[in-house]
């Protein structure tokens, strides 16, 4: 039985917001006016029948669109999409009650994402490779990505002969795959230890198809070429599964953001680094103490400053931040902060850089709420902000970058 709504607004989820007899139901695939035919269960609808489409709507990108689950936005007109990821950063921060300057979202461009997590598994008609279906465990065999870099795009065939080779039988798995100036980096996860016949047969496999490296769990299985991406004028062998924005243009962005507001600090750290996005960078004009939890990324960025010449002075440490936060009088030395932590944020590490003098602060997230929670902390301590920066790293999805700019009081 379908139900006639009318689309109210768009929620942070994605999905267009119904209000029926028995409360909001929210509508996967639709935008704000629009009148639609649903089904109704639990507060989800599916879009049975649109009656009166938007004049925002547009024609996708993709000819997945509406089965893959990664991509739930590319049917919006830009302008409004656009209005509408800085609204996320806005009103998480607002909520916490924030006095801030947002600046315009920064836009990427489609096919500019360098890494992307397949859902993979081996049928009886052969591998399949691609995403979820929305909502769903169901696999959805791909032949096109419109975020993703043509790099990873073009090698979809070549990829699922390794998935092939990788079996795991009926059961779905990951295969992660990055594209670095060396060529691709894969990374199985979920399928089970390669055996020795898997490995030999996977090693000649990788060879032939020229990629760069493979790996499971983490572990190198055949390694042709070291994964090289370059941060900065440095470049770094990326670890196995070892963190990376996930554009360049982000990365460009947020760099810039990071080292002008840092520019006279003369000393600096980087909290939560991974393999020295910032830190190389930053080492241009200041000396920096890059502090990150992964022992891989820390031996990449140690590795790295053997062999690089021109930079300040750079120094590297292991820490879980999350057990062992940086306390404020372990900060008295530098004049500059930059974190970037996961989406969970980091409020134990907020809680002593706000006690800390630490004139200039950089705040990172891929999480406007978690962020306005570490920025009230901040702000709390004395600090103010100067300006939110949105950045559409994920595009047409639901998740948005913001980099906050912090001056001590």
């Amino acid at each position: 039985m379908s139900t006639r709504v009318t689309i109210e607004r768009m929620g942070a989820g994605g999905d267009g917001i119904a209000i029926t007899s028995t409360g909001s139901a929210y509508v996967p695939f639709s935008l704000p006016g629009e009148v639609a035919n649903v089904a109704l269960e639990n507060g989800r609808a599916t879009l049975m029948a649109l009656l009166e489409p938007s004049p925002e709507r547009i024609a996708p990108a993709c000819r997945h669109f509406e089965e893959c689950g990664s991509c739930t936005l590319q049917h919006w007109q830009d302008g409004s999409y656009r209005k509408w990821k800085r609204s996320l950063v806005q009103d998480a921060l607002a909520a916490r009650g924030l006095d801030f300057t947002l600046d315009p979202l920064v836009a990427c461009a489609p096919q500019t994402r360098r890494r992307a997590v397949f859902a993979v598994r081996t049928s009886e008609r052969g591998a399949v490779l691609g995403f979820n279906r929305h909502l769903s465990h169901e696999l959805i065999d791909i032949v096109e990505c419109s975020v993703t870099v043509p790099e990873i795009v073009s090698r979809l065939d070549d990829l699922r002969e390794v998935v092939a080779v990788l079996g795991g039988g009926m059961k779905a798995f990951k295969l992660t795959v990055t594209s670095t100036a060396s060529g691709l980096d894969i990374m199985a996860t979920g399928c089970g230890a390669p055996d020795a016949a898997k490995r030999q047969a996977l090693t000649a496999l990788v060879i032939k198809k020229d990629f760069a490296r493979l790996s499971f769990e983490g572990e190198i299985i055949v390694e042709p070429r070291k994964p090289i991406v370059k941060f900065g004028k440095v470049p770094v062998f990326l670890p196995a599964g070892g963190f990376l924005q996930a554009t360049m243009q982000a990365e460009l962005a947020m760099s810039e953001l990071v080292t002008a507001h840092l520019a006279k600090a003369k000393r600096t750290i980087d909290l939560f680094s991974g393999s020295g996005t910032f830190t190389f960078r930053m080492a241009e004009n200041s000396a920096v103490h890059a502090v990150e939890g992964e022992q891989p990324s820390v031996d990449a960025m140690d590795r790295s400053i053997r062999y690089v010449q021109g930079l300040k002075p750079v120094t590297v440490e292991r820490r879980d931040l999350f057990r062992r936060p940086f306390l404020a009088r372990e900060l008295k030395p530098y004049s500059g902060l930059v974190f970037d932590p996961p989406r969970a944020g980091a409020a134990a590490q907020a809680m002593e850089i706000a006690k800390s003098t630490i004139p200039k602060v950089v705040a990172i997230s891929c999480n406007p709420v978690t962020l306005g929670r570490d920025l009230s902390i901040l702000v709390k301590g004395g600090y103010r902000i100067d300006r939110v920066v949105p950045i559409d790293q994920f595009l047409w999805s639901s998740h948005v970058e913001a980099v906050a700019l912090l001056s001590k009081k």
